[in-house]
C-alpha cells in the first residue's frame, strides 16, 4: 500500500445521467434526498457553473473522455445503433460501431502510465461488448438505457439481463473491481456511470421504500409548475399531461437520484473503511442537464424540436473531494466546461496526454491544489448539439440555430429565467453581434469540417452511424431518421 500512497492518486469518477445542477441537496434543493453528495461538497470543492458540452448523453460522454467537442469527436446525439446484439437494438441488426475508435481519451493516457482502469455501468459509445480506452476491468450497460430491474448488461462479451435494481448492480461490479485492487502497488482509475436518475420514472422501476419515505407526500415544490413552453418549441418529447403524471415522473426522478446516492455512500464507505479516502480523488458529475418542469417542458436538449440549450440543459453538477488535498467546503463560480475536465485530471495526476492537436480545453487543476488563480480566469463556455450552438459569458448567452433560426439571446443577469428573448431587438443588436460573432470564431478554431454538426442531420432522435468522412458512404450518420421510422424507444435519449 505504501508504494502506491507514495505515487499518483487512486481516481474514482462517478457520472450520473440526465441530473440537473439543482437536484442535490448540498445545491440548494431541500426535498431531495442526497446526504452523501452533501457529504462529497462538505469534504471538497463544488463547481457551481459547469456545463456540459452537448445537452445530451453520447456527445457530452465522449467529450468528458476526449477533450474535445462533438464537432472534434463526432458523437453528436445519443447513439441508437452499433451498442450492442440485434435483440436489444433493431437498427443496423445489430453491427457493432466503436465511435471513438481513431479518437484517444484521458484513459489511455492514465493506463499509459501504469493506473489500472476499470468502468462499471453506462458506455454508450458505441460496441459495449468489447473493452475499449485503456479498460481491462469492463461491466458496462449493452445499451443507454432500460429500464432499472432486468437491465441488458455485458458479462465477458456477452448480453445478460441483470435481476437486481440496477443502480445496486453498477455498485457491485464497481466494489468487485475495488477488492481486487485493493492490494495492488499499482494506481488504480474506475468509472461509475449510474443510469439514474434518467427514466423511466414510474413506482414499479424503482424500490418501493425510497417512494414511502421520501416522496409519497413531496409536494416538489423545488421545481417549477405550470410555465409555459417556448414559443419557437414545435413539439416535446416528454409531454405531461396533468398533475397526476407530473407528481409520477418527479417521484421516479428525484427516488432515483436518491437510490444512486445511497449507492455512492457504499463506495465512499469502502474507500474510507480500506483507508484509501485521502489518496483517491472522487469526481462526481452528470452527463447532462435536465429539465423537470423548467421552461415548460420535461427533458434535455432534445426535450424540445427545435433542440434546445436552456440553462437547466447545459448546466450540471461537479463535486470534486480529496479530503486533505482539495479545498474542503469549498465553491467555484468560474464557468467551466466537460472539455476543460481531460486536461484538469492529468495535470492534476501528472500524466501526460497521448493526444495531440488543438485541444479547446484548459486545465483547473490548481484550483483543487488550493493555488492561487493563474490570471487565466474562466469567463465564456461553448455548447453544441448538432446544427445548435450556444455561447455562454456570466451575463450573456446567445444560441444560433443554422441555418434558419430561431436564433436565442438573454440577458441572464437580469433575466436568470431566459423569459425574454433579446435577439433581433435593435437596442441589442451589438451584444448579439459580439456574441455571434465570439461562437463562430471558436467553432472556426476547434471545429473539424469533415466532423462539424453543422452539417450533419441531428434531430434528437439518434446517432446510427459514424459522421462525416468516416462514415463511408453506407453508414452514414443522416441515417439518423432511420431511428425514427424504425419506432427506436425514446426512453434511449
Amino acid at each position: 500500500m505504501a508504494s502506491r500512497i507514495a505515487s499518483r492518486p487512486n481516481i474514482l469518477f462517478i457520472l450520473s445521467d440526465d441530473q440537473g445542477f439543482w437536484a442535490m441537496g448540498c445545491g440548494g434543493n431541500r426535498e431531495i434526498e442526497t446526504p452523501h453528495l452533501d457529504r462529497l461538497a462538505a469534504t471538497g470543492m463544488r463547481f457551481e457553473r459547469f456545463f456540459c458540452a452537448s445537452p445530451v448523453c453520447s456527445p457530452a460522454r465522449a467529450s468528458l473522455l476526449t477533450g474535445r467537442i462533438p464537432s472534434q469527436h463526432g458523437v453528436h446525439d445519443w447513439i441508437a445503433a452499433g451498442n450492442t446484439t440485434a435483440r436489444y437494438e433493431p437498427a443496423r441488426n445489430g453491427a457493432l460501431i466503436a465511435y471513438l475508435r481513431d479518437t484517444p481519451g484521458y484513459t489511455d493516457a492514465l493506463a499509459a502510465a501504469g493506473y489500472v482502469c476499470g468502468i462499471s455501468g453506462k458506455w454508450h459509445l458505441g460496441d459495449a461488448h468489447h473493452p475499449q480506452k485503456g479498460f481491462t476491468f469492463w461491466r458496462v450497460h449493452a445499451k443507454g438505457g432500460s429500464p432499472y430491474y432486468n437491465a441488458p448488461m455485458v458479462r465477458d462479451g456477452e448480453v445478460y439481463e441483470e435481476p437486481r435494481y440496477v443502480t445496486d448492480a453498477i455498485t457491485d461490479h464497481a466494489l468487485t473491481f475495488l477488492e481486487g485492487e485493493r492490494d495492488s502497488d499499482r494506481p488504480f482509475y474506475l468509472s461509475v456511470h449510474y443510469t439514474a436518475p434518467h427514466s423511466p420514472w414510474q413506482r414499479e422501476h424503482h424500490p418501493a421504500t425510497v417512494f414511502d419515505r421520501y416522496y409519497e407526500h413531496c409536494p416538489f415544490k423545488s421545481v417549477p409548475d405550470g410555465l409555459p413552453p417556448p414559443s419557437w418549441a414545435k413539439h416535446f418529447t416528454i409531454p405531461v399531461r396533468d398533475a397526476e403524471q407530473r407528481r409520477v415522473f418527479l417521484s421516479g426522478y428525484y427516488a432515483a437520484a436518491t437510490g444512486m446516492d445511497a449507492n455512492i455512500g457504499r463506495l465512499l464507505d469502502w474507500l474510507e473503511a480500506n483507508g484509501l479516502r485521502d489518496n483517491t480523488l472522487i469526481v462526481f458529475t452528470s452527463d447532462n442537464g435536465m429539465n423537470m418542469g423548467h421552461h415548460g417542458v420535461f427533458g434535455k436538449g432534445n426535450a424540445t424540436v427545435p433542440l434546445n440549450m436552456f440553462e437547466e440543459s447545459i448546466r450540471v453538477p461537479f463535486l470534486i473531494s480529496r479530503p486533505g488535498h482539495v479545498p474542503e467546503g469549498a465553491t467555484n463560480a468560474d464557468l467551466l466546461s466537460q472539455y476543460d475536465f481531460m486536461p484538469t485530471l492529468l495535470d492534476y495526476a501528472g500524466v501526460k496526454p497521448t493526444t495531440t492537436g488543438d485541444l479547446p480545453g484548459v486545465s483547473f487543476a490548481g484550483r483543487l491544489r488550493g493555488d492561487a488563480p493563474d490570471g487565466h480566469e474562466h469567463v465564456v463556455v461553448f455548447d453544441e448539439y448538432g446544427p445548435v450552438r450556444a455561447v455562454r459569458t456570466p451575463g450573456w448567452k446567445y444560441v444560433h440555430r443554422y441555418p434558419y433560426g430561431p436564433h436565442e439571446l438573454y440577458d441572464l443577469r437580469n433575466d436568470p429565467g431566459e423569459t425574454v428573448n433579446l435577439a433581433g431587438k435593435t437596442e441589442h443588436r451589438a451584444t448579439e453581434r459580439e456574441m455571434r460573432d465570439r461562437m463562430t470564431e471558436w467553432f472556426f478554431r476547434y471545429a473539424d469540417p469533415e466532423r462539424s454538426g453543422v452539417h450533419e442531420g441531428v434531430t434528437g432522435h439518434g446517432q446510427v452511424g459514424l459522421c462525416g468522412r468516416r462514415a463511408a458512404g453506407e453508414n452514414n450518420f443522416l441515417q439518423a431518421q432511420v431511428a425514427r421510422w424504425l419506432s427506436l424507444d425514446r426512453e434511449e435519449a
